[in-house]
């Protein structure tokens, strides 16, 4: 059963990728059909993860792999496969669980749209991408399906193509993401070209393996920042985050999908898959490129978290939360906490899935209303929706002992504790904390009123391939009740601050907020997000739009008429060479010719045929030279 698992692997994305197809060819009558055949393939997706990872636990560390030729050229062989460890398996239930309920959900919640079998093709088309990502064991196969996710959000983010708010957010993800490709698609090519192979694992003779990895020598770090470039655009990571607060054009459920279970994970994921390149050469833990990652990540980190602070409208808090949570991640992954960062990944997967719905609930009972302040007194309401949201919101908000998130969080935190070269990242990350606690309570508050522990220390082990254990001294820890308390800071000056604004009328929705009262320019420039958007729009896109307008002025006045001189000359010499030909060349051609025949005419009127004619000819020819030599005598 083992080998018949790791051989069939496949078979994972394969099964929603196969709903996608038969969706596409059904007529938009068939709404119910289309809606069975996504949800019978991402359970069948689920089911065959939860077997792989059932495989996995059958020793610390389980590592499999198969491997095949596909395709040859000259004396070379390309070869891509699949692997199965704990961070594959772990990340295909995770991914598989989660889209299955949004699925379930979006049944209800697109209902009514004219679309919906089209809708449905997506999302299982979207889900089988990134399957596909998770089981990759090379990284040219890991690019195709990293790609084939970022059509799938094209397509999705963009789905209410009516409305162009909608498609200039499904360019923006699809233009800026591609930007961080390019990178990582360099990446690729140099990591190719040094290693000589693109498998992560071989039989030692992997790229992620020794032989593989001192191959590479000294360049390792160039290739893993080309590949942490992809990175940063698929998980959102400043510089190229702005295009995912942009990504709630779509519909709620694909929010949810992308925020929670898919894209956006993908780009931690692929850190943590190639996680010993990026750690190749360290010293103390430490090299350049993780640097980096931390640097990246606890930027985005606090950033989105200001950010988050001033805005109003449901779904964009929760995706500049997304942001947050992704670049602490990559802060736990950049100090070395890998089993941490994937934890929390998992942990975010499910409630920010659950955050999203919530969202989506409260908008559809409001009637598809975003500004949270027109939102007070949904508790009482819609009670279901506001005790869901607000286990979702403990969890964001790091919440210790009941819930997952608090768990996680405080996993990060002693990584970055860990961390020998500067305890900075710790302090800042601290920050988040609060911060996290503060604008969660807010929404809270405006819309419904008026880390290794008994599960995640069997998580950590698992991940990190170490025989599992447990002890009732792992739970009293101080950091832990440090992280409490800055959440509970978090939470405590939420309420102080925001403890009226859920009660005013949902209509009201001119009152000032008190953070923007206590401090409007601030709030302003967070509202504005930091006017990052606007920067990009006066740096590089209005450079890219004025190269455009060089280029086409050149092109209309300089090249086109350099073209058409070039042309305008050819003809010129085409008439002269013509004229030449036909008049000069031709025409003497034919004049001799003439000529010769009019002289072989004469000429063959002297051939008569008769021997005393010519011998007449001789004779007078014979008297002639006499006379001149008698002459010239």
């Amino acid at each position: 059963m083992t080998a018949w698992t790791v051989n069939n692997v496949w078979l994972i994305p394969a099964a929603p990728l196969a709903a996608s197809f038969v969706i596409l060819s059904l007529a938009n009558s068939r709404r119910k059909s289309a809606a069975a055949l996504a949800v019978i393939g991402q359970v069948a997706a689920l089911t065959l993860s939860i077997f792989a990872f059932a495989t996995t636990l059958q020793a610390p560390g389980y590592r499999a792999f198969h491997n095949f030729t596909w395709f040859t050229f000259g004396e070379n062989a390309l070869r891509i496969g699949w692997v199965l460890d704990p961070l594959a398996a772990a990340m295909l239930v995770m991914i598989a669980l989660v889209g299955l309920c949004i699925f379930i959900f979006s049944i209800g919640y697109m209902a009514e749209d004219k679309d919906f079998t089209r809708f449905f093709a997506y999302l299982s088309f979207f889900s089988a991408a990134m399957l596909g990502v998770v089981i990759a064991n090379s990284l040219l196969l890991l690019f195709v399906c990293w790609e084939l996710v970022g059509l799938a959000s094209y397509l999705l983010i963009g789905f209410w193509i009516h409305k162009p708010s909608a498609a200039a957010a499904a360019k923006k993800a699809f233009i800026t993401t591609r930007i961080g490709d390019m990178g990582f698609f360099l990446g690729i090519l140099w990591l190719y070209s040094g290693s000589g192979t693109l498998l992560f694992y071989d039989n030692g003779r992997g790229c992620l393996e020794s032989a593989g990895l001192l191959a590479l020598g000294a360049s390792a770090t160039f290739v893993a920042l080309l590949i942490f470039c992809g990175a940063v655009g698929k998980s959102g990571q400043f510089p190229l985050h702005v295009w995912l607060p942009d990504a709630m054009e779509g519909p709620t459920p694909v929010s949810a999908l992308i925020h929670a279970a898919t894209m956006v994970a993908a780009g931690v994921f692929l850190v943590a898959r190639v996680y010993p390149l990026f750690s190749f050469g360290a010293i103390d833990g430490v090299t350049p490129s993780l640097t980096v990652v931390v640097s990246i990540g606890v930027i985005t980190a606090l950033m989105a978290s200001l950010i988050a602070l001033a805005q109003f409208d449901i779904k964009r808090i929760l995706a500049y939360s997304t942001v947050s949570q992704l670049g602490l991640m990559m802060v736990s992954l950049g100090v070395g906490g890998v089993a941490a960062g994937m934890m929390h990944l998992i942990a975010h997967g499910f409630f920010k899935a659950l955050l999203f719905l919530g969202a989506g609930s409260v908008i559809h009972g409001t009637h598809h209303e975003h500004d949270i302040r027109k939102m007070g007194g949904l508790r009482s309401l819609m009670p279901v929706t506001f005790l869901t949201f607000a286990i979702g919101m403990m969890n964001l908000s790091g919440v210790p002992f009941f819930f997952s998130g608090g768990w996680t969080k405080e996993e990060i935190l002693h990584a970055t504790a860990r961390w020998p070269t500067s305890r900075l990242p710790h302090y800042l990350m601290f920050a988040g904390v609060v911060l996290t606690a503060l604008y969660m309570t807010r929404q809270m508050i405006y819309v419904f009123f008026g880390n290794r522990r008994p599960a995640s220390e069997q998580l950590h082990s698992y991940l990190n391939g170490e025989t599992p254990h447990f002890g009732v001294a792992l739970l009293i820890q101080p950091i832990l009740f440090v992280s409490l308390a800055f959440v509970a800071a978090g939470i405590g000056l939420g309420f102080v601050v925001y403890r009226h604004a859920g009660l005013q009328d949902r209509h009201r929705a001119a009152e000032t907020d008190p953070f923007e009262s206590a401090q409007p320019i601030l709030f302003r420039f967070l509202g504005n997000k930091m006017w990052l958007d606007e920067l990009y729009a006066n740096t590089v896109i209005a450079f890219s739009k004025l190269a455009a307008r060089i280029s086409d002025w050149m092109d209309r006045n300089v090249w086109d008429g350099l073209v058409r001189a070039l042309g305008g000359l050819g003809q010129l010499l085409g008439i002269f060479t013509t004229n030449f030909d036909e008049r000069g060349i031709n025409t003497g051609v034919d004049e001799t010719t003439a000529g010769t025949r009019g002289l072989g005419r004469v000429m063959s009127g002297w051939h008569s045929g008769q021997i005393q004619t010519y011998l007449g000819a001789v004779a007078v020819g014979m008297l002639a030279l006499l006379i001149l030599y008698a002459w010239l005598t």
